[in-house]
Formats: structure tokens, C-alpha cells, sequence
């Protein structure tokens, strides 16, 4: 399966490919934010193609990508169990609260998950 356009709730989302290549740099993931440009305003990277270095906070890889991905205005959100990075990291944790709270990055277990984040607040 390659990356794959999909709308979930309305939202049209780039769904990465688990099977895709690592993204290991930050160019890899303008490559990624450049992939959006056919309409996707959300990239939905599974975390198992994320570099373990995104999940080491103090090397600033994390940091970089997600900068990335705000100043292009594309949201980003990383798909699946993130446990064992959470156990090893306190400030891990801690981005990942506030990330949650907010509009733009998040870290959720599934499309399914995402769909229903996606969903408008009912009136």
C-alpha cells in the first residue's frame, strides 16, 4: 500500500503507508508536507516510521518536524502505540498532553481514533 489520500470526517488526510520508508530527517518530512499539496491538509504518519530520535526529545529532531508542519499550516498526527517512548520519558509525555489539547499535532492510536477527533462538535 503506498500513502494514500483519504477523507475521514470530512478532512481530507494523507494516510502514510506503515510500510513506507523511515523518516529519519527533516527533509523527510517536508517530502511529506510537499505530498499535502494535492489537496490533504492532515498527514496521519505511523509511529513506527518515525525515527526513535523524534521520541528523544533533547535531539531536537521532534521539535524540528513539528515546526515544519505549523509553519506550512499542515496538521500532522502520529498513529499508534507510542507506550514505550512514553515509559522512558517524562517530558515525551508531557508534549504529547498538550499537543492533544491543541488543533494541530496530535498523537492517537488509529484512523479510527482520528476519524472521531475529526468529527465537528455537535450544536
Amino acid at each position: 500500500m503506498a500513502d494514500t489520500v483519504q477523507e475521514l470526517s470530512g478532512v481530507k488526510v494523507l494516510v502514510c503507508d506503515p510500510a513506507g520508508p523511515a523518516i529519519t530527517t527533516v527533509q523527510d518530512a517536508l517530502d511529506l508536507i510537499g505530498a499535502t499539496y494535492d489537496g490533504a491538509e492532515l498527514v496521519a504518519v505511523p509511529a513506527d516510521r518515525l525515527d526513535d530520535t523524534f521520541f528523544v526529545l533533547s535531539t531536537g529532531f521532534a521539535g524540528e518536524v513539528m515546526q515544519k508542519f505549523v509553519n506550512y499550516q499542515v496538521r500532522l498526527v502520529v498513529l499508534g502505540d507510542i507506550s514505550r517512548h512514553l515509559e522512558a520519558s517524562s517530558a515525551l509525555r508531557s508534549l504529547v498532553v498538550e499537543s492533544n489539547r491543541g488543533s494541530h499535532i496530535w498523537f492517537l492510536a488509529d484512523t479510527d481514533a482520528l476519524a472521531a477527533r475529526l468529527e465537528p462538535a455537535a450544536p
